[in-house]
């Protein structure tokens, strides 16, 4: 028997990601999967959908590559900070060199033709395939009756015939072929990247507009969590919502920042750079008595700790309307 055919498959853990795997295994196709983790999304979905599959699931940071696209898209981008473009092409990219590297044979990704108006139209796959530099060694499987056949189609690696011939936004068909290899349990169709919402885009571009990331990318991956408020051009801080994100702030933030908490009362932990000056800190330590449980509105004690020290300022409430004047998205 001839060796398999091996695909290095793009999987973000949705059912066009899934039908894909399936659809090139039903062919005697070797798959496996690749996923980016980045600040922007997460390998949760695709980890699951991996392992109900059986399937090899590869994952590589992205973390820098996005940042770059994010900061000069070649292709522009969307109605938040989405370079949808760009990434697409530089995942593909990617993956194409980790094809080569590990010995597969071509790539392919869960598309679909005109699922999405803007990025999944005809002439923006032939943009993508054409940027992503390895566009004959791509398939689209869900779709490839209906685009330029790549290698593996013209070679016969693959029977496009066989293949499903799926555009447009309805997912019926879709539906329909996920009973045919019993996928049962898959997530709602969502864009899962915070670049395309428009709030956290708004987070992003403050801090690449003020202090660009910092060197080990901490403020990137802390843009999620929290209430972010200016003080200054170089003064940020994170007020923690819930016990949660408290706890991921005080692991993730680095260890010469300051951490504010009203140690009476249950309140959120405030995040201060270390280049504060004294008044931004009362300024913060107001907003920690504005956000702690303080149903009558008073003075409060806060404690101020920095690297294993520690001090305490009383201060008042900082008035509602002034503390949305300093945040980034009110």
């Amino acid at each position: 028997m001839p060796k398999p055919y091996k695909a290095l498959s793009l999987l973000s853990g949705g059912l066009d990601s899934q039908l894909a795997v399936c659809v090139l295994r039903e062919q005697g196709i070797h798959v496996e999967g690749i996923v980016y983790n980045s600040p922007f999304f997460g390998t949760d979905k695709a980890e699951a959908a991996a392992k109900a599959l059986g399937i090899p699931l590869h994952i590589v940071d992205f973390t820098e590559e996005i940042l770059d696209r994010v900061q000069h898209p070649k292709y522009g981008i969307g109605g938040a900070m989405n370079p949808c473009i760009d990434c697409h092409a530089t995942m593909i990219e990617r993956a194409g060199e980790l094809m080569e590297k590990w010995g597969f044979d071509f790539i392919a990704t869960g598309e679909v033709l005109a699922q999405r108006p803007m990025s999944q139209n005809k002439q923006s796959l032939g943009v993508v395939a054409r940027a992503s530099k390895f566009e004959d060694l791509l398939v689209r499987p869900l779709s490839a009756g209906l685009l330029p056949p790549t290698k593996p189609i013209r070679e016969g690696w693959l029977d496009v015939d066989e293949l499903p011939r799926f555009s447009g936004r309805n997912r019926t068909p879709q539906m329909e072929l996920a009973k045919h290899f019993g996928i049962e349990d898959y997530p709602a169709p969502a864009g899962g990247c915070l670049l395309t919402e428009q709030r956290f885009g708004e987070k992003l571009k403050d801090l690449l507009d003020h202090e660009g990331p910092d060197e080990d990318r901490t403020n990137v991956w802390l843009l999620p969590t929290g209430r972010h408020i200016r003080l200054a051009d170089d003064v940020k801080i994170i007020v923690g919502s819930c016990k949660e994100e408290n706890d991921l702030l005080d692991e993730k933030a680095h260890a010469e920042d300051y951490r504010l908490t009203c140690p009476d009362i249950p309140s959120p932990l405030v995040i201060v750079p270390p280049n504060a000056s004294e008044k931004q800190l009362e300024m913060a330590a107001a907003i920690c008595v504005r956000y702690a449980k303080n149903p009558e509105k008073q003075a409060l004690p806060v404690e101020i700790a920095k690297e294993g020290q520690t001090r305490v300022v009383e201060v008042a409430p900082m008035a509602p309307d002034r503390v949305v004047e300093f945040m980034i998205t009110p």
